[in-house]
């Protein structure tokens, strides 16, 4: 009995982790590395976001490494999902991708903190622990274009006297119509299920705002239209 509650009390005072991530090697060995320091308890292992979803709910754990690019549901909407069902989640990527749009989206989404997978098992458990405490753990590429984007979109609002309409850049009315939902968070099929268009339409008119806008990705576009109150 005495033993039992020892174990009991031990696992409460584990870190409860769950995985996603495509790479089933890779999850095994990020699980075993991490399960090493005694701290975290490894209580799912995903294969795809909506695998994520489901087992979130299921398991109950204090914190999700995420993945972003996975077949059938990606991260960044494996986490708006999870979000939405379960607000107080603590979800962390644990991505390769470091590009601004991706990180954009992913905070949009509700992650709080951001990771790139070459961090060292330690720095990922650290990592961990400063979710655990409120804080948003990033790696330091990850903070540092972050701030980035932070500043130029205040020296963005600050130059912005002149405030521009959609008309200005031939935007037409579908085009800012899907332009804020982009600013939403919405992807290509959420936003052509909204609009009962096709997936391929979407993306088409999402091609012809980055020409009109001359921008490169939705977080530069998402950024005029933020300057020129559009969304």
């Amino acid at each position: 009995m005495h033993l039992n509650l020892c174990i009991f009390t031990v696992i409460m005072s584990l870190i409860k982790v769950g995985m996603a991530d495509d790479n089933p090697g890779l999850l095994k060995n990020l699980s075993q590395n991490l399960s090493l320091f005694g701290e975290i308890l490894i209580v799912f292992k995903a294969l795809n976001g909506l695998e994520a979803v489901h087992m979130s709910e299921q398991f109950a754990p204090d914190v999700i490494l995420m993945d972003i690019e996975m077949p059938v549901m990606d991260g960044i909407e494996a986490t708006r999902e999870i979000k939405k069902r379960i607000p107080q989640q603590k979800i962390m990527m644990l991505t390769v991708m470091d590009r601004e749009d991706r990180i954009f989206d992913a905070i949009r989404a509700g992650a709080t903190g951001y990771l790139l997978k070459d961090e060292k098992p330690g720095r990922i458990l650290a990592a961990i622990e400063e979710l655990m405490e409120g804080g948003a753990p990033m790696s330091s590429v990850v903070a540092i274009k972050t701030l980035e984007m932070l500043r130029n979109q205040e020296s963005g609002m600050e130059k912005g006297g002149n405030v521009e309409s959609p008309e200005d850049f031939n935007l037409t009315k579908r085009e800012t119509e899907i332009l804020e939902k982009i600013a939403n968070g919405l992807n290509y099929n959420q936003i052509a299920d909204q609009l009962y268009i096709s997936a391929r339409t979407t993306r088409k008119h999402i091609e012809n705002i980055y020409e009109k806008l001359h921008v490169h990705s939705k977080l530069e576009a998402v950024k005029i239209a933020q300057k020129n109150k559009w969304v």
